[in-house]
């Protein structure tokens, strides 16, 4: 494989070409009363994707040429990937594990060390391989890193059966991490979650669609623990329409945590879909499967999962990449490098 540099030169292009604000997504965890209901908009200006099922007990090394991590997967997953498969934006994992990504303008990565590294959207699913709870995840900052340079700027909000949340940013080259009672707001958006919570203190009236803005609105709706069971979904996707933003929000995610149910609609399907975790083959063996994410139709998609082939793959990545403007530039060979990754894991007993 090529040089992963080449592609990390091009996604370091949006810190420097606009503001926080024009990455606005949000995130946050409700308490549904036996466990947590977890809430993602994806606001983005490209809109293609593919939900993915994968494998546990596939052995891997992650795309870097920075002392890369190695690892296998300890748990089956459902994945929401853009720019390829091994590289989402956020998911869930079989013991309920949920990690969701936003950009936040303020990381700064660790330098490198011993410690082996990953691209930033493939610790997400590092993290889904392996780790089962929120306690695993802070954890694994002594084994693995995210690669400094050109990785994206983004922080991480995390969720686990047990019912626990927290946020994870990295600031000044370490990991810092909010959860229990240093955790007064379950909820993420665009700004540091200390800038965040200062300013939910001293709002009142928080109608606009600024980062603070609506993490504040988030934040207050996170305190109500009136929620069960469904209602707690619906408050979510509720939530999650209140502070969409147009066109630009591609998809709004809930994952009903204890139910191992996994919960979308799109900006071009606004039907509700979902796979249950609980129903799915996360046995290793044969090609981890897929379904487009604005594929037609409503409720359960298990039946319409394919096998997620080299082809499919690259047609997602070179699909994405042509809609995304700072990586239009980036050559056909490294796109196609980034879709043949996966062919490089393999199953281990």
């Amino acid at each position: 494989m090529r040089s992963w540099k080449a592609l990390a030169v091009a996604l370091a292009v949006p810190a420097l070409a606009v503001g926080v604000d024009a990455y606005p997504c949000t995130t946050f965890c409700l308490d549904g009363g036996k466990s947590l209901v977890f809430g993602k908009n994806y606001d983005w200006g490209v809109e293609v994707g593919m939900v993915v099922v994968n494998k546990r007990g596939v052995a891997k090394t992650a795309f870097t040429d920075d002392h890369p991590a190695r690892w296998t997967s300890r748990y089956g997953s459902v994945t929401f990937n853009q720019y390829g498969r091994e590289f989402p934006s956020g998911g869930m994992n079989e013991a309920g594990l949920v990690v969701e990504l936003m950009w936040l303008e303020d990381t700064t990565y660790p330098e490198p060390d011993e410690r082996g590294g990953l691209p930033t959207l493939q610790w997400i699913q590092y993290q889904l391989d392996v780790s089962a709870t929120v306690d695993d995840v802070v954890a694994s900052d002594q084994a693995v890193r995210i690669t400094p340079g050109g990785s994206a700027r983004i922080h991480f909000l995390v969720a686990d059966a047990k019912g626990a949340c927290a946020s994870v940013e990295y600031l000044q080259g370490r990991m810092v991490v909010h959860r229990g009672g240093e955790m007064p707001f379950k909820a993420l958006t665009n700004d540091t979650y200390e800038t965040s919570v200062a300013y939910a203190r001293r709002t009142t009236d928080a109608g606009g669609a600024s980062s603070l803005e609506r993490f504040a609105r988030a934040a207050a709706r996170t305190k109500d623990d009136s929620y069960r069971g469904s209602a707690a979904i619906d408050a979510a996707f509720d939530l999650l329409a209140d502070v969409a933003q147009g066109d630009y929000t591609q998809w709004s995610i809930v994952y009903d945590i204890g139910g191992k149910r996994a919960m979308f609609r799109t900006r071009l399907n606004r039907e509700i879909r979902w796979l249950d975790l609980a129903t799915l083959d996360f046995a290793c063996g044969k090609r981890p499967l897929a379904v487009d994410v604005n594929a037609p139709g409503s409720g359960d998609l298990a039946e319409k999962l394919a096998a997620c082939t080299l082809e499919t793959n690259t047609e997602l990545v070179q699909a994405a990449f042509a809609r995304t403007e700072f990586l239009r530039a980036v050559s056909l060979e490294t796109q196609q490098d980034l879709a043949r990754y996966p062919e490089h894991t393999r199953c281990v007993p």
